[in-house]
């Protein structure tokens, strides 16, 4: 049996377990977009931070009457309370290349602490990755007590301001932080994951949003991102879109085989000048 096709047959077995049609389509096209794809480290993918920084592993949290465990990198140097980061990984989970991300996001100023919604697992392949995504979404609202308990952690760290940001679906989760905590979070930054259009849904929220996406990602296709960014918009809600037209979904991962570094060079430079803005 071909490898194709144990990879249908996987989709025809998790698939159903999803919440709701949209979720399912989603995570469909997301496993298409990966199934070749495996996290490598490379030189790119382990770029020093802008100044030194520490960092450690660190219970942040308490769910189903288990501990939560997390990355908080915050830099070196740093006197008094800093702004929060509540950084979300990807499918892959709470590897390597998003710790490193984390160091680079506290090296710009932060306390960055990278949550785990996968319970410490961490996938290497597209297969496993599925694993994961689907034991989230069959309960949600222990992904939603994580973030909840992450953001009183870093707010009991003394930050007076706390963002989110987060890559593919990391990058879905960010967002729905900021549905999650419209009154609390005070930017949000989605890398590539999934969006909302439903106005009522997206009313809330007071975050400005800031969204990075691929022209050539099947995943999230470029209609529902700009059907998104509408909706923000006709709210009156803060709301800024780059689409790369020549990039495919998760271009900013140096560890992934999509990384497109002229898109990544940008898109953290727009990243980083956004949470300036709105963080300080």
């Amino acid at each position: 049996m071909t490898k194709q096709i144990l990879f249908t047959l996987l989709m025809m077995v998790l698939l159903p377990a999803f919440a709701h049609a949209g979720e399912e389509e989603d995570m469909k096209r997301m496993a298409q977009e990966h199934q070749h794809d495996k996290p490598t480290a490379t030189p790119a993918a382990t770029a020093e931070p802008a100044r030194p920084v520490t960092a450690e592993e660190v219970v942040y949290g308490d769910v189903g009457g288990k501990p939560v465990r997390g990355y908080l990198a915050r830099p070196k140097d740093a006197k008094g309370p800093l702004p929060g980061l509540i950084v979300i990984h990807e499918w892959w989970g709470l590897n390597d290349n998003v710790r490193a991300m984390t160091r680079r996001l506290a090296g710009e100023g932060y306390q960055a602490l990278a949550v785990d919604l996968f319970g410490g697992a961490v996938a290497d392949n597209p297969d496993a990755a599925m694993k994961q995504i689907n034991a989230v979404m069959q309960n949600t609202g222990a992904a939603e007590d994580n973030l909840k308990d992450a953001y009183t952690f870093l707010e009991g760290k003394g930050a007076q301001k706390i963002g989110s940001i987060g890559w593919c679906f990391g990058g879905g989760w960010s967002l729905a932080t900021a549905m999650l905590l419209p009154d609390k979070i005070d930017a949000t930054v989605v890398y590539y994951g999934r969006v909302e259009t439903d106005k009522e849904k997206l009313a809330p929220v007071k975050a400005p949003i800031l969204g990075f996406f691929g022209g050539k990602d099947k995943s999230i296709p470029v209609e529902g991102v700009r059907a998104f960014e509408k909706a923000l918009k006709d709210l009156g809600k803060p709301v800024e879109i780059h689409i790369y037209e020549n990039a495919d979904h998760a271009f900013a991962n140096a560890s992934g085989g999509n990384y497109n570094p002229e898109a990544a060079k940008d898109s953290w430079t727009k990243t980083t000048a956004f949470l300036k803005k709105n963080l300080g």
